[in-house]
């Protein structure tokens, strides 16, 4: 498997030794160029899932979805995105426009960080801390933020109501994430990212399989927590239309509902990438032991691996929020607090358990 980190090193090398760069200028360089790398994956893979959420609508409702702008619909993202870029951004009168204008920055920015620590490949990890899960958590809790003082700046009584809330569903699902990822932590031994994929490298070793059931049962509750804490269906109390016109976002306009809209999207490749680097092995290949057959796996990229897993998880997130109806929000904490919380308790014991007596592979 390709180490990508050769590749970070020979550009240290190019800037420093070759270009004869001072240190300053070659972090300088190097900060800029890994952040226009991140926010255009950030963009091109946010219209990607734009265009597979119509299509994968389309497809449990028996339509066609967009099909007029391009070949099979294909540059009608690009189309919207044109769109929103050049419409108006008006201001709400009486509103805070400080809280306004900050909102939908602090909801891309903790998005944005918690997309940074996705491992693309081995050695493409961007920010890879040996405190990295933490990190994780605390930085993509800023969205939480950015969502709550949307509907607060908004002066809209029912954007406060669904910044209130969302605010309350998504502290309250991060509860079972953290638990599920601590599972995690436990089996490998280590909260840097890059680490818990390591440890899934070799045959039969993703969590799902050498945590036995404490694993799976992590996995299955990641997701739905995940869901939930994202904001996707049928969770999406915080945007539902027919009470809340379109929830915290209902009095911006332009590329302030277009932050937004791009960071739910994003949150949820987010969520399944997190899923797949975690309990599925990221860019690690299948192996089972066979060396012929093994070989071949290895031979794939680790990126094609990353991604196929989590489009994978992502487009069972989409069937789910097409089928699914809507849940009402004491139903949705219920789930949370009398279900799901308890569960992840009982199943963070039951792995230290398993990990104290071995009983893992």
């Amino acid at each position: 498997m390709f180490d990508f980190s050769i590749v970070t090193q020979w550009f240290d090398n190019l800037l420093r030794q070759t270009l004869g760069l001072g240190d300053f200028l070659s972090i300088l360089i190097e900060c800029v160029l890994v952040g226009v790398i991140i926010l255009t994956a950030y963009a091109l893979i946010a219209m990607v899932l734009i265009f597979m959420e119509r299509k994968v609508c389309a497809y449990f409702q028996c339509r066609l979805g967009p099909m007029r702008v391009g070949y099979w619909g294909l540059l009608q993202v690009l189309a919207d995105v044109l769109k929103m870029l050049i419409k108006e951004i008006f201001f709400v009168d009486k509103a805070d426009k400080f809280l306004y204008i900050v909102a939908p920055i602090l909801v891309v920015i903790g998005s944005v960080g918690a997309f940074a620590f996705l491992p693309w490949n081995n050695g493409a990890t961007i920010l890879d801390f040996n405190v990295g899960i933490f990190l994780l958590t605390a930085i993509s809790s800023i969205g939480i933020v950015g969502i709550f003082l949307a509907g607060w700046g908004s002066n809209n009584k029912y954007s406060v109501v669904s910044a209130m809330r969302s605010a309350v569903q998504m502290i309250s699902y991060e509860m079972s994430l953290c638990l599920c990822l601590i599972t995690a932590v436990i089996l490998t031994g280590t909260m840097q990212v890059s680490g818990i994929v390591e440890a899934q490298t070799g045959p039969f070793k993703w969590l799902i399989c050498q945590g036995h059931i404490p694993a799976i049962l992590a996995f299955l509750t990641f997701l739905i927590a995940g869901n939930a804490e994202a904001n996707r269906g049928p969770f999406d109390m915080a945007e539902a239309e027919s009470e809340l016109t379109a929830g915290h976002h209902t009095e911006y306009s332009g590329m302030g509902f277009g932050y937004f809209y791009l960071a739910e999207f994003m949150n949820l490749f987010i969520t399944a990438g997190i899923a797949a680097t975690v309990f599925l092995g990221g860019w690690a290949p299948i192996n089972i032991g066979v060396d012929g057959f093994d070989a071949v796996m290895n031979y794939i990229p680790g990126i094609v691996w990353f991604l196929g897993k989590t489009f994978a998880l992502v487009w069972i997130l989409m069937w789910i929020k097409w089928t699914f109806p809507r849940l009402r929000i004491d139903q949705i904490l219920k789930l949370e607090w009398k279900y799901l919380m308890p569960l992840s308790l009982f199943n963070l014991v039951l792995m230290t358990v398993v990990v104290a007596l071995g009983w893992y592979l």
